[in-house]
């Protein structure tokens, strides 16, 4: 019922429009171009699209054009994606050689969070935390018991997510890396550290105080020692993607790390 209510106000919204600047009621594209440059000054522009469907929906039966009008207009109004920048390699040599000067259990754990997400191309929201305690799922979070290390690699295993039909999860395993970033040499600093701490709880990633480490909080580290907010949370999986097209790593091997 809530739903109808909002359709009809919507509706109702255009036929205002339409009677309050004498336009015809029938939604051609140009009225249509009218009605969305009036809206854009009252509402979000991104809440324009939704009040044209809404106006869709209602309409139809009277005006059968109405959806394809529609489409020309959201072609017309559409915006460039804007994507964030890819983490370079550099910025992770960065950020060890800052904080490997005063190796804290928090700085182990950015660091490991960090070459993780990297190399096995994670993004922010399948390491950290929601900031939203209501958005928190126990089920979400990688636990100490499914990691498994051997000599070349380190991995644990991924929760589920919403395109995880079996809710089986994904193995996440990562290689060790020639040079002084080796991913491997970091987690297994942090994992020593973590069970020194905090071999009672089931969580892998753990805070010095005890808490799960958030979005916010692992972004606000990264910008401390890269200030560029260009970077964000999906920033490590494109960055680790584009280290692996570097190196000449097929699509099929990279996304096995």
């Amino acid at each position: 019922m809530l739903f109808f209510a909002d359709r009809k106000s919507r509706q109702k919204s255009y036929l205002s429009f339409c009677k309050l600047h004498h336009l015809p009621l029938d939604p051609t594209p140009d009225t249509l171009s009218f009605f969305v440059v009036y809206m854009a000054h009252h509402i979000n522009p991104s809440s324009v699209a939704s009040y044209l469907s809404g106006i869709c929906s209602t309409l139809e039966p009277h005006f059968p054009g109405i959806r394809q009008a529609r489409q020309s207009i959201l072609k017309q109004f559409s915006t460039a994606v804007h994507r964030k920048s890819p983490l370079p390699l550099e910025a992770l040599h960065h950020s060890n050689q800052t904080l490997s000067t005063s190796p804290s259990h928090d700085s182990l754990l950015f660091l490991a969070m960090l070459c993780t997400g990297f190399f096995a191309l994670l993004r922010l929201g399948e390491l950290a935390s929601p900031d939203n305690p209501q958005l928190r799922s126990f089920r979400k979070i990688i636990m100490r018991h499914t990691v498994h290390l051997d000599s070349d690699f380190f991995g644990f295993t991924l929760p589920y997510h919403k395109a995880d039909r079996f809710f089986e999860g994904n193995e996440v395993r990562i290689q060790r890396q020639p040079g002084s970033f080796d991913p491997r040499r970091i987690f297994l600093a942090y994992l020593s550290r973590r069970d020194d701490l905090f071999s009672y709880r089931a969580e892998l990633w753990i805070r010095a105080n005890g808490d799960l480490p958030t979005r916010t909080w692992f972004l606000t580290k990264l910008h401390s020692i890269v200030p560029d907010l260009n970077i964000a949370g999906h920033s490590l999986r494109s960055g680790g993607a584009t280290y692996y097209a570097v190196q000449g790593v097929p699509d099929n091997r990279s996304s096995s790390f």
